[in-house]
């Protein structure tokens, strides 16, 4: 038998790791500033870039797709190549890859604190990044099967499985979920409304965690574990069991995120049911990955590596009983829009993305420089104080969790609200705020640490070369089964035919939730009151998505008692047609505002928004004084309502023409009653005093970004009233 000799490309593999280990401190700095906010708020004063609403969306996609995205190509590339016996198929592609993907993370570096944001959670950034992220991921997967079918190896092994799986579904669920109608250069539109979009929304942001922070760390754990402890994987039988499963049924559970919402029952109740099953092809992976090291727990003792596998693997276990138990309605009833869920993220984040990542590097870097780890020492510290770091951040978010659905839902005997105020719930709960930032302290100093160690490793090794092997070419094979050859033994050596069968299996939920819930009238009931917002409003609705409002304020107000008496009548699905994109978020830190218009003073809203603890004593709130002092760009007003029309909201065309009038006009009746306050109206005419004394141009209030957010928050869950209900109609 011939013998080919080549070289595995080693060099892509390290550039992915020095910006893994370079991401992954920035995603966690960024986190950590973010925590600190929580216990001063006005840390940014005045700053609007690195205000909190801008700067979440970054530490997510910090996290998400910079520190865990690098990490997966530097496993990926490096496990493949030795899986498949081949270098990677083409290096112009596999650079493509990495400087691609480099710039599309310093775009959202720079965009997202500018304010430049479609507000949808995991998926913030704007239409130019999206198209992109879809080349960019296009060119990996094809590198990856170009290099597949180059291959020396008959069967795919199960990791391979895994990459297939997740090429296939992050590229369907990306460009299915960033459809939308460009306005200008960085603004869009959401080609979806109201429930469609969120359910499509969630759709793909409960599958970005499956199948970019779960199924690509699981190949990698298929490859990675068994190579650090020398040990087979335990089961080949359970790994079939557990990809099928696991991609089948995943895909079906993005409902579950939108429990006691204005999604048709339907919808929530396939999302309940998907959910509940998911736990059983998840504990498959982790007992399979767990019994892999069977026979060497001596060395789990002693090797810093397996140690952050170890609890990777068991958290990942922890994270997936968690989801499907959360799923259920009675447990998700105490437990959405609390810190419970930021408690759930973030033991999948820290423990399974973040250790693996750690235990994977760890691994591979001495490997890759051809030298022995600088200090296992140092390696054994970071496992410690991360894992600390990972307890003292999780626990306290429980409790604080626990704390706000209880205090969110007593009753006083004659049937008043206990804690009637939001404030009350939120300042019972801040020494569970320090407690995080302790722990995410902790979490950081141990990557710091961890920057260090490695740093000294590559000083002491040899430089990167690609790697020399010799493996005998893959002789043509049939395309039939062959006696005794099981099917999925077959398969294994068909990968074309691997990859349509994935992609049909993760197909298949998508297609009977979502199409329904698009084509289908009366899952959406209508409201004849329900109206478009105004231009004024519709510019409002713009800057509440640009400083990230959505972040820390919900507008879905549950069918729940204590919600009702809260913050008004539950919230309908037909009210959001219009809602280009949805904004029902996924936490409150601050109260719900679907009920808000008409509640407060156009000057109580002014006051809040320039110094949020005047009016909401001990409030966590930041100021946004830009706001008040900013001139509102109204240059592409017409435009944006031109793309609405397109997207189906009725603005005819004499509205569009007067555009600039109607917002004059209403702006004019904000200011009007803003000067009704007296400390408004002393404090407005020194600001113009000021302005005319130094030679600059004076800003009418009717033109400044406030009065567009007023109008916006003024407009919120006034188009129904309870006896409106009636109204509905079910076409």
């Amino acid at each position: 038998m011939e013998m080919q000799q080549f070289y595995y490309d080693n060099k892509i593999v390290k550039k992915f790791i020095y910006a893994t280990l370079l991401w992954g401190i920035v995603g966690f700095s960024v986190g950590l500033l973010l925590a600190f906010m929580f216990l001063f708020p006005n840390l940014t004063d005045g700053i609007s870039w690195l205000s909190f609403g801008r700067l979440r969306p970054l530490h997510t996609n910090a996290v998400i797709f910079a520190f865990v995205g690098n990490a997966i190509f530097a496993g990926v590339y490096y496990s493949l190549q030795r899986l498949l016996k081949a270098r990677m198929a083409s290096n112009f592609l596999s650079n493509f890859n990495f400087w691609g993907w480099q710039t599309i993370i310093v775009a959202a570096a720079i965009t997202l604190p500018l304010g430049y944001t479609t507000s949808k959670e995991y998926a913030e950034l704007e239409w130019p990044i999206d198209i992109a992220i879809a080349l960019v991921w296009v060119a990996f997967g094809v590198n990856m099967i170009w290099t597949i079918l180059q291959r020396r190896q008959r069967h795919l092994y199960v990791a391979i499985w895994f990459y297939l799986g997740t090429f296939v579904t992050v590229a369907v669920l990306h460009i299915f979920n960033s459809l939308e109608l460009p306005v200008s250069f960085l603004k869009s539109y959401s080609v979806y409304a109201g429930v469609q979009d969120a359910l499509v929304q969630w759709w793909y942001g409960h599958n970005a965690v499956a199948f970019f922070l779960t199924t690509p760390f699981l190949g990698l754990m298929y490859y990675f574990v068994p190579k650090a402890a020398n040990r087979p994987v335990y089961s080949y039988r359970l790994s079939i069991v557990h990809f099928w499963s696991l991609i089948f049924i995943y895909i079906w559970a993005g409902p579950h995120h939108l429990l006691y919402t204005s999604l048709p029952n339907w919808a929530q109740n396939l999302g309940v049911a998907f959910s509940v099953m998911l736990i059983a092809p998840s504990w498959g992976g982790m007992i399979n990955g767990l019994l892999t090291l069977r026979g060497a727990w001596d060395k789990v003792r002693t090797d810093p590596t397996l140690k952050f596998m170890v609890v990777a693997i068991t958290g990942y276990g922890m994270a997936t009983f968690e989801g499907p138990m959360l799923s259920l309605k009675n447990v998700n009833a105490i437990a959405h829009f609390s810190d419970w869920i930021i408690a759930h993220v973030h033991v999948g984040a820290l423990a399974w993305n973040g250790f693996f990542t750690f235990g994977m590097l760890y691994w591979l870097i001495p490997r890759m420089f051809k030298t022995t780890l600088y200090s296992k020492a140092l390696a054994n510290f970071h496992f410690w104080i991360g894992t600390l770091g990972i307890i003292l951040y999780t626990l306290p978010m429980y409790v604080a969790g626990f704390v706000q659905a209880s205090m969110w839902k007593q009753f006083n005997p004659d049937g008043s609200l206990t804690y009637g105020n939001f404030l009350e719930t939120v300042n019972e709960i801040i020494p569970m705020y320090w407690m995080r930032a302790i722990g995410g302290t902790m979490f950081i100093i141990g990557a710091i640490v961890m920057l260090y160690n490695v740093v000294r490793t590559v000083k002491q090794g040899r430089g990167v070369e690609d790697e020399l092997a010799e493996a005998a070419a893959l002789t043509k094979v049939s395309k039939h089964r062959t006696k005794g050859e099981g099917y999925h033994t077959w398969l294994e050596r068909k990968p074309i035919k691997l990859t349509i069968y994935a992609t049909v299996a993760i197909l298949i939920g998508g297609i009977v939730q979502i199409i329904p819930t698009l084509l289908v009238e009366s899952n959406i009931p209508t409201i004849s009151s329900v109206k478009p917002y105004s231009p004024l409003e519709l510019e409002g609705r713009d800057l509440y998505i640009r400083e990230g409002c959505v972040g820390c304020h919900s507008q879905m107000i549950r069918p729940f008692r204590s919600e009702v008496e809260r913050y008004g009548e539950y919230s309908k699905a037909g009210e959001f047609v219009y809602d280009h994109p949805f904004l029902w978020g996924s936490k409150r830190t601050g109260p719900d505002l679907h009920r808000i218009g008409s509640k407060y003073s156009d000057s109580w809203h002014l006051n809040h928004m320039y110094d949020p603890q005047s009016t909401s004593p001990g409030s966590i709130m930041p100021a946004y004084k830009w706001l008040v002092r900013s001139e509102l760009d109204k240059s592409s007003t017409e435009g944006k309502m031109k793309a609405m029309v397109s997207l189906g909201v009725p603005y005819s065309d004499e509205e569009i023409a007067n555009a600039q009038t109607l917002m004059d006009t209403q702006g004019k009746q904000i200011e009007e009653n803003l000067y009704q306050d007296p400390d408004f109206a002393k404090t407005y005419e020194a600001d113009k005093k000021y302005a005319k004394d130094n030679g600059q141009e004076f800003v009418e209030m009717k033109d400044r970004e406030i009065v567009a957010l007023i109008a916006y928050l003024q407009r919120l869950g006034t188009d129904i009233k309870v006896k409106d209900e009636q109204q509905i109609s079910k076409k």
